[in-house]
């Protein structure tokens, strides 16, 4: 759209830029420019302008946006960035996407979702204006087992993402939720499709949610003293496009690791965990098993060890981990 091209070169160019230069380099013309200006006033962008000067973009609102995601990422890398203003998922949008011949690295994010899924059919809660909900699309050519390591990449990936925009790095429970003060700050879930004669992975969807500028006593009750937001633990409001570009980058870049660089990975992984050496109650077909958690195996499997002695390697499942997330005893 006009107005995000507008917003784009008002981002980057920090300062005043002529409406004739604009109208140029876009091939469009100074009507196109002044309309575009107009509709993002009223969206609430503070735009100055000034005769023989042109426009200066004097304040943003924290919009997750195609124009706020432009001045971040290349024109080319935008052509398979699909931003919404709502959807009842991402990973559902990027699943029809994939059916209809999508791209690897497609990506779909939303300023919000109607029906947000966690794992094990959660609903996973997705305010308006505050979350960031992304999904992207790899076409890995590996057997469904080994990309199961995707989500634990995925994980390391958004803690860099993290790390660089906030200053300050999640914790990773195993295997995919993100922790940041004892409670969770976001999640992961990963979904494949497998063509069923050969095995072969035609697809993945890896689906992320954050709580990024999220007020703990605006979370669903059932879920306060569980959950927080990164605002809430560093004590400023995060540009949710900046954050949103960072992630992209950095799923970017693990796209281009695969499988190559699996230990540094790995090594990531177990850097950043907080399940390991903490006493865990694991949901199993037979119920409810306690133990402790030992090690990330190579595979990114979890070795727990019960009180017996005997071990159990859990390749997937529901593990909670005591001090965690609302879990005590």
């Amino acid at each position: 759209m006009t107005k995000d091209e507008v917003l784009a070169i008002l981002k980057k160019e920090g300062g005043y830029v002529s409406g004739a230069a604009i109208s140029q380099q876009l091939g469009i013309s100074r009507a196109a420019v002044n309309a575009a200006v107009k509709s993002l006033r009223a969206q609430g962008y503070r735009i100055t302008s000034a005769t023989n000067r042109g426009y200066c973009l004097a304040h943003s609102p924290n919009c997750l946006s195609a124009g706020e995601l432009r001045a971040f990422l290349s024109a080319r890398r935008m052509e398979t960035v699909l931003c919404l203003d709502t959807v009842d998922s991402t990973n559902s949008r990027l699943r029809q996407l994939a059916i209809e011949g999508a791209p690897a690295g497609q990506v779909v994010l939303s300023n919000s979702q109607t029906a947000g899924r966690g794992r094990r059919g959660r609903t996973f809660y997705s305010p308006r204006d505050t979350g960031l909900y992304l999904s992207m699309l790899l076409c890995p050519s590996d057997a469904p087992a080994a990309t199961a390591a995707l989500t634990a990449w995925t994980a390391v990936s958004v803690c860099d993402a993290v790390q660089e925009v906030c200053g300050v790095r999640p914790g990773i429970k195993w295997v995919n939720d993100l922790i940041l003060s004892s409670q969770k700050v976001g999640g992961i879930l990963t979904e494949l499709s497998v063509e069923a004669e050969s095995g072969h992975v035609q697809y993945v969807v890896v689906g992320i949610g954050l709580n990024v500028n999220t007020m703990p006593q605006d979370l669903p009750a059932e879920v306060r003293g569980q959950a927080t937001s990164l605002a809430a633990e560093i004590g400023r409001t995060v540009p949710r496009a900046e954050l949103a570009a960072a992630l992209i980058r950095r799923l970017d870049r693990m796209r281009e690791d695969w499988p190559s660089r699996m230990e540094e990975y790995r090594q990531a992984y177990r850097a950043d965990s907080i399940t390991v050496g903490r006493a865990v109650c694991v949901q199993t077909a037979q119920g409810m098993q306690k133990g402790t958690a030992e090690a990330i195996q190579e595979d990114f499997s979890l070795l727990v060890r019960r009180p017996d002695g005997t071990a159990m390697v859990l390749n997937s499942g529901e593990v909670s981990v005591r001090g965690l997330c609302g879990y005590l005893d």
